[in-house]
């Protein structure tokens, strides 16, 4: 597909049209890189994207105990502090 670079305000920009975006994903923001001669645009993910399901699986497989347990307790949690 073929379009023209277009001012806007005091920069320059494309339209992409909507089915283009569509494909790729890009909704908000963007990522943009350089490659040699190339202008490299794709959408910013998620960081936390796929964890929601991640857990569920987790948790159906029973690995989803806690790591450090809460009623761990130190010989300082009885003794006054100074300070």
């Amino acid at each position: 597909m073929r379009t023209r670079v277009i001012k806007i305000g005091n920069s320059q920009g494309l339209r992409i049209p909507k089915p283009i975006l569509e494909q790729t994903g890009i909704v908000d923001d963007v990522e943009i890189e350089i490659e040699k001669d190339r202008i490299i645009i794709h959408p910013v993910k998620n960081a936390r994207e796929g964890w929601d399901s991640a857990f569920r699986a987790m948790a159906k497989r029973g690995d989803d105990e806690a790591i450090i347990r809460d009623n761990i307790s130190h010989s300082w949690d009885d003794e006054e502090w100074q300070w």
